[in-house]
This record gives C-alpha cells, structure tokens and sequence, in this order.
C-alpha cells in the first residue's frame, strides 16, 4: 500500500508550496491585487465619489453588498478552477445547446465592450490631461479625445514594449501617498463616524439632492436606477475581470490551477481525501480575494466620505466635463501644495486602469482559445495577444476620434457622450454578466464536482441570491436607460449570432476536457 504521508507531499509538490501559518496565507495575496487596482480609478476616484456626493454616506450600502456579491462570485469561480484545473470558458463548450453557443456569445460582447472600456479609461486620462494643461476649452472640449487618444497610444507602445514594470512601482508609491492624503484629509473633515456605519450597514432609499436638476439636469434626468446601476457594474470589477482572475492563478500554481485538467481518477482521489492539499489551496483564493475586496470597499468609505463632505455641500459632481479634477479638493484640504500629489497619482491610477484593462482584454481572449484548442492558444499566444491589443486600441480610438468630431463641431456646450456610451457595455460586463457567471458557478458545481468538494451551502446560495440580484438589475437598468432598445436589440442579436455560429461550426470545436 502506498504511504499516505508521501502521496500527500507529492500532491503538494506538484500544487505548490502551501503556506503553514495563519499570516503566510497573506503572501498569496497578488491576483487580487490586480483586480483591487482595475477598479480605484472608475470605481473609487470617480464614482464612489461622485455616489457620495448625490446619496451621502447611504450609497456605502449598496458598495459593500455589490462587493459582498462579487467576492462570492470569483471565490466560487476561482474554487472550481483550483480543484480541478478546468477553466470556467471550458466548461461553458458542455453547456445545453450548439456546442459553444455562450463562449461564442461572450468572444463577440467583449469584442464590443471591452474597446468601449478601453476608450472610456483614455477619455478619462484625456479629460484629466486637459485639466491638468488649462486646455479644456480648446475645440470645444473636444481636446479631451485627442489628448486620451494620444494617451491610449503611449500606454499601447509600453504593453508592446513590455516596460510597464518600472511605471507600476513608480505608480504604486504615488497611488499610496495620494490615498493617504485623501485619509488623512478625511479624518481633519471629522466626518459623522456613526453616520457613516449606518450608510454601510442600514439600506436606505436613494433619491437625488433638490438643486441637482437646477445644476446638473443632465444627470437628474437619469432614473436613479440607471445611476446606481453603473456604480453596480464599476465597483469591484466586471465579469470578464474576475475570469481573467481565474486564469491568472495558472501562474500561481494554486492547487490543480497550474497543473491543468484533472483526471476523473485524480479528482476522485482528491474527493475521498479530507486533508489533501489541493483541497487546502481553496483557501488560497478565498485568503486573496477577501483582502481585494476589503480593500475596495475601504476604499469606498474614504472616497464616498469625501464626496458626501468635500463635494456634496458645494453642489459638485464629478460629470463628463469634471471627472477627476474636482477630486483635487480631497488632498488639498491638507494643503494647496499636494495638488501635483493628486494630479499625478490620479494620472498613473488610471494609466494603471488602462494598462490592466488591455492585459484583461489579452487573458480573455486567450483563455477563450485555449477553451477551443489549447494547442493553438499556446502557439499562437503572441500573435493572440498582439491582435487583441490592437482590435481594442484601434476600436477605442475610432471611439475617441469619433467623440472628438462630435464635441469639436457644430454648437458650444454640447451634452458629452462618454458615459452614455459605457453605460450599455458597463450594465453587461459589470452587471448582467455577473449574473450570468455566478448561475454558471452552480451548474458547473453540480456537473462536474463530486458532493464532497461541491460548494459549501452559504456559497451556493450566494451565488444563486448573486445571480437573480444581477440580472434583475441589468435587465431594470437597460429598461430604465434611454437606449433600451438599442442595447436590448444588439444584445438579442449577438446570442442570435452566436447561437447560429456555433450550430454550424460544431463540428470544428474540440470536446472540452474534463
């Protein structure tokens, strides 16, 4: 009979070295770094502010529970591919229907989105540099896209040249400092502690201030829903980010993650095993994404504080014309001094966005054609990568030039298109997709996991409360926006398409692996 103690470090060996004390677990912490840092820019300096300053202290709520929602999702996710090597995208060419219908699906909505993305993170850095340069008069606020346009081309040329390593420890250390500042700034406002933990534990109903239609009507002409709605989809991530996530714990080497595809005997042998270490590594996933989250959402707090204190009382909302620069005041309370502190940790924030935005681009794409063929996806992972980058940076800048000949022509004081534009890509990837994915975590579950390492009853119902909640307010978002449908219709269009594409491609997709 085989010894169990040496079948169990060779497990371990061919997992990974797993951490043997409480506080070595916080050394797993990386993947979930990435996902922290996709979301400071959108989702802290811009719209948890700008939440802060339209809903007070009360939007925190519905920070917290999104985030609560979302960490169940990649926590389930992130379980499945740990146990059994097996990538969600895979498991997805099983699902009822023409074999591949949904990676179908999902390959042409983020062929959509995601330079909807990159060109809304451009036109933000774009909005920023103009600003910061005194130029945001000039062409009629149009300088704005040109400025992300040139931005979006410096930041291709360094993925291309890979010489984003030096920037993200520059980057780090100015994002650190600035969100100290904004701390610091926020305890010298003494703001209502109290208050400020019942917005995070007590829901509340959310209504726009009175002296918004008179300031920004643009903005009260929206239902409330359709404004919370986006924070839903910005706030911790999108989807794609958290399958992008499940696919970056390869490189970790996170229980059967990096070893690949488990046999039915291996996972049998990991089933009838309580104390074996690939079981163990869940917690590796569970360890990094809980420090991700807690992170966002105390970076929530800070930021929706000062837009509730800072911004609020004096009628600013950080809007198209105003997205970053209005945030200045959260580290200038301080001192005037720290305005170039803020400028420039704003400016690498978002150039980080910007960058991790292409590099979650590159990993779906990638992932999707390794679901297919992972032959292919491995010899080809150079050129997969290059054209990825260039569909999303030549679709953002025709987004930005097209955005530009917009502002730029024809009358002065144009509504900006911006938001409107990311609105129906962001209720997908950060809502609707949420929602999907965490049904997908169930079905997988059930279908292809043993009963001993199914999940654990409060995940499962977590990510079936987490399903229903997002497509219910995906679909009540696109209903509420002023282009339902435009964005219903094109979404009925790609499943259409997909559904059709994979019916007579069938024979060409590869059996998934389990």
């Amino acid at each position: 009979m085989e010894d169990t103690s040496t079948t169990a470090v060779a497990s371990e060996s061919r997992c990974g070295a797993l951490p043997r004390r409480p506080l070595d677990w916080l050394k797993v912490f990386g993947p979930g770094a990435i996902i922290a840092s996709l979301t400071i820019g959108t989702g802290e300096l811009i719209f948890s502010s700008r939440g802060g300053a339209l809903f007070g202290y009360r939007i925190l709520f519905l920070f917290v529970v999104i985030s609560l929602l979302k960490w169940g999702l990649v926590v389930a996710s992130s379980r499945h591919m740990v146990l059994t090597g097996v990538h969600p995208y895979r498991r997805m060419l099983d699902l009822p229907g023409p074999r591949g219908w949904l990676p179908l699906a999902l390959f042409l909505i983020a062929a959509v989105c995601l330079p909807i993305w990159v060109s809304f993170h451009s036109g933000v850095l774009g909005n920023l540099t103009a600003w910061m340069t005194g130029t945001s008069k000039m062409l009629g606020g149009g300088i704005d896209y040109l400025w992300g346009a040139a931005i979006l081309a410096i930041v291709v040329a360094i993925t291309a040249l890979r010489g984003y390593s030096t920037l993200e420890r520059i980057q780090l250390v100015i994002v650190a400092a600035m969100l100290f500042c904004a701390g610091v700034t926020l305890v010298l406002y003494r703001p209502d502690w109290l208050g400020l933990l019942k917005g995070a534990v007590i829901p509340q109903p959310y209504v726009y201030p009175q002296w918004l239609s008179a300031e920004y009507p643009h903005i009260a002409s929206q239902p409330v829903w359709v404004e919370t709605t986006r924070y839903v989809g910005v706030i911790g991530g999108a989807g794609f980010d958290y399958l992008a996530y499940t696919s970056f714990m390869r490189d970790k080497a996170w229980g059967q993650a990096g070893a690949g595809p488990v046999s039915a005997e291996r996972l049998a042998e990991i089933a009838g095993d309580p104390a074996h270490p690939v079981r163990r590594w869940v917690r590796a996933p569970m360890v990094d994404c809980s420090i991700s989250f807690l992170v966002i959402i105390a970076f929530s707090a800070v930021f929706v504080a000062s837009g509730a204190l800072i911004l609020g009382p004096h009628h600013k909302i950080p809007d198209e014309k105003n997205l970053l620069n209005l945030q200045s005041a959260f580290v200038t309370g301080i001192h005037p001094w720290l305005l170039p502190l803020y400028a420039a940790g704003a400016f690498l924030t978002m150039v980080g966005t910007l960058y991790g935005t292409l590099e979650v681009a590159c990993s779906i794409v990638s992932e999707m054609a390794h679901a297919l063929s992972r032959e292919f996806a491995t010899r080809r992972a150079r050129r997969i990568k290059r054209i990825t980058v260039i569909w999303c940076s030549v679709g953002a800048g025709a987004i930005l030039l097209w955005l530009f000949g917009y502002q730029s022509t024809g009358a002065t004081g144009k509504p900006r298109l911006l938001l409107a534009i990311l609105t129906p890509a962001n209720l997908f990837t950060g809502v609707l997709g949420c929602g999907l994915f965490c049904l997908m975590n169930l079905w997988m579950d059930r279908r292809f996991l043993p009963r001993t390492l199914r999940l654990p009853g409060w995940l499962w119902l977590l990510n079936l409360v987490s399903g229903f909640v997002f497509l219910g307010l995906g679909l009540k978002g696109y209903w509420d926006d002023q282009s339902r449908w435009y964005a219903i219709g094109s979404l009925c269009a790609m499943l259409s398409v997909a559904a059709a594409g994979a019916h007579l491609a069938g024979r060409w997709i590869a059996p998934a692996q389990k």
